[in-house]
């Protein structure tokens, strides 16, 4: 049974992506062999994560790997339905005494005996077999001991409730790693923090020097006897012309929220040395929208695009790649507007040909409806199609800022 139980978790971390090789997988087992977990569940919890996890962006998917596996065993510190019921008491909160508060805010070191308080509890879950707030001994809310939740006692295992004083050394079935993980839908400061990366600096420019050049003053003053020497720099400026194209409607309106957050992201980073920013829907067609409505008319033509902004720009294109093929390979394949003499694969075969840097973020890689994949295959083979991740989006900007 347990051979078949491990085959199992072994596939489902592989499922959950994790790169488990067979050479970690064989040093797990020599731990277990060795009795390193001690048949305790939470052990093996650690020394398996321990041994095979090898990034913090991973611990998320271990733990839901871990969970799908070993959710049904039997443990001595497993919480039942039953439990979890008693401890859900979020008016208790209201409860706390402020000298309570202020009193455990006070409270700087406390000598904790953790194989101690592990026992007691695992005795409690045995024993308990009923509810209790307030008290000494029992798992409860409001009470004095190690283990429950809005209580008195600094350290121990909060079962239930929501942290409070960060005390808990353990927190029974909390998936805290969510946000580590790299493979996660970006919010507006992850965008803002991986558009730093599109930076190329130039001092070439015919401006003052009003900028303090700090190792050329440090290098003067030390060639001059320790005398201050000032030397001044024209300010580095950032030399990158951003182009950014959105998909809006359709099947892209799950996704309006998070093209928000990079339309502001772009903007708030200001350094930039010119920002276009257009929307289109499904493919770029002979016009491209001044707003995500996508309103006919108000719009500016391609052509002029290609006229105005050079082929220094770098591009970002954002969308699911999700249409019907006739709307990448019709002349007329356009149904909310003109096609301009071209098709949309046309349209962006000539997008490829002006702009040396482009990519496509898709926020649903791989993953749209099959009559319509055979669209996201022709663009791939046109340009980098990445995630709309946050590895997606360094490696985006690795890719922009490449040399030729």
């Amino acid at each position: 049974m347990w051979g078949i139980m491990f085959s199992i978790f072994f596939q489902t971390l592989k499922n959950k992506g994790l790169d488990v090789t067979l050479s970690e997988w064989l040093t797990l087992q020599q731990a277990l062999n060795q009795g390193l977990c001690e048949s305790s569940l939470t052990k093996f919890y650690y020394v398996a994560r321990m041994i095979l996890v090898k990034s913090e962006t991973d611990f998320d998917k271990f733990d839901m790997a871990f969970d799908e596996c070993f959710k049904g065993i039997r443990s001595d510190d497993e919480v039942t339905n039953r439990m979890l019921r008693w401890l859900d008491k979020p008016e208790m909160n209201d409860l706390l005494h402020e000298e309570d508060k202020e009193y455990l805010n006070r409270v700087e070191q406390i000598q904790i005996d953790k194989d101690d308080v592990e026992q007691k509890y695992k005795q409690r879950l045995k024993d308990q077999d009923s509810e209790h707030n307030g008290g000494s001994y029992w798992i409860g809310t409001m009470g004095k001991t190690s283990f429950g939740n809005t209580g008195g006692n600094i350290g121990g295992i909060r079962v239930g409730g929501s942290t409070g004083y960060q005390s808990a050394f353990q927190v029974i079935g909390a998936r805290k790693y969510r946000d580590f993980r790299d493979d996660r839908m970006l919010d507006n400061r992850q965008f803002q923090m991986a558009l730093r990366k599109l930076r190329q600096f130039s001092t070439k420019l015919d401006i003052p020097k009003t900028e303090l050049d700090i190792d050329q003053t440090v290098d003067k003053t030390c060639n001059n006897g320790g005398c201050l020497q000032i030397v001044m720099d024209r300010p580095r400026k950032n030399s990158v012309k951003l182009l950014l194209l959105m998909d809006s409607g359709g099947t892209m309106i799950p996704y309006c929220n998070l093209l928000n957050e990079l339309f502001q992201a772009v903007h708030k980073s200001n350094h930039y040395k010119e920002v276009k920013a257009y929307y289109f829907h499904n493919c770029i067609y002979s016009h491209v929208y001044k707003t995500p409505e996508c309103e006919n008319g108000d719009w500016i033509e391609t052509e002029w695009m290609f006229r105005n902004l050079d082929k220094d720009f770098k591009v970002i294109i954002v969308g699911d790649a999700a249409m019907a093929p006739e709307e990448l390979y019709a002349k007329d394949g356009n149904y909310r507007g003109p096609n301009g003499g071209y098709s949309g694969e046309e349209w962006l075969m000539r997008m490829r040909r002006k702009y040396k840097k482009i990519v496509w973020l898709n926020p649903k890689m791989s993953l749209v409806p099959a009559p319509w994949r055979e669209a996201e295959t022709r663009i791939k083979a046109l340009f980098p199609m990445l995630p709309l991740t946050v590895a997606g989006l360094n490696d985006a900007m690795e890719i922009l800022m490449k040399r030729v």
